[in-house]
């Protein structure tokens, strides 16, 4: 994620992309629970982007600065506070569409968010944490795929985020086919690289390595919030 603020490196354009597909969402939601409408909050998120791809918003972070989930708030909040004159607002369509969101998906998904008191910020704050962990379980599950082991990680992908002591490990072995013993390897690999793949997405979104427990801590007290 660092090489989207580097625009000179040749990966940079893609970088940011990626960047963006993948936390558009909780800026969205954010704008949201603010007070915008859905189509306000529609074109402030992409406009945002827009703002960070040609005014290089991303270009003054360092690696000295630490995490980038509150490095993109603070531009969102300056954008928003600062940069967004809506009396000059162009007329919806008629800017140039940055990337192709899925906004239909996002209101949806905004519209069964719990309906309590939780501050944009702390809203924002859950949903980098729900995304995060969705896009570790979409490559925990590509993986497993391309390994022809879909079905034994469709059943036992339920066992990642609970106690060992609550694993119904007879269970998913009779479901399986399988021995007690071979089900019990079986969790405790998926749960090995569900940990290696989580501290990699948490540790490209810092500038300090050493620093993904800490980030792992704050985002999942996020839950708890």
């Amino acid at each position: 994620m660092l090489n989207a603020g580097r625009r000179e490196a040749p990966e940079a354009e893609a970088a940011l992309e990626e960047l963006c597909r993948t936390y558009w969402y909780p800026l969205y939601a954010y704008v949201r629970r603010h007070g915008h409408t859905r189509e306000e909050a529609e074109d402030l998120t992409q406009e945002f982007f827009a703002r960070l791809l040609d005014k290089n918003y991303l270009q003054g972070l360092q690696r000295d600065q630490g995490k980038f989930r509150a490095f993109l708030l603070v531009a969102l909040k300056h954008f928003l506070a600062n940069e967004w004159d809506r009396a000059t607002r162009k007329k919806r369509g008629g800017g140039v569409t940055l990337l192709s969101l899925n906004w239909e998906d996002a209101e949806t998904r905004y519209q069964i968010e719990p309906a309590d008191t939780l501050s944009p910020d702390k809203l924002y704050d859950r949903l980098w944490a729900v995304t995060l962990l969705e896009r570790v379980i979409t490559r925990l599950r590509e993986e497993n795929a391309a390994a022809g082991n879909s079905r034994v990680f469709d059943a036992l992908s339920p066992f990642l985020t609970i106690g060992k002591s609550a694993i119904p490990y007879a269970d998913a072995a009779s479901r399986l086919e399988m021995t007690e013993p071979a089900v019990r390897v079986a969790v405790h690999r998926l749960r090995r690289r569900y940990r290696e793949l989580l501290r990699g997405e948490i540790a490209q979104t810092l500038s300090d390595s050493a620093r993904v427990d800490e980030e792992m801590a704050a985002l999942f007290s996020a839950f708890a919030s």
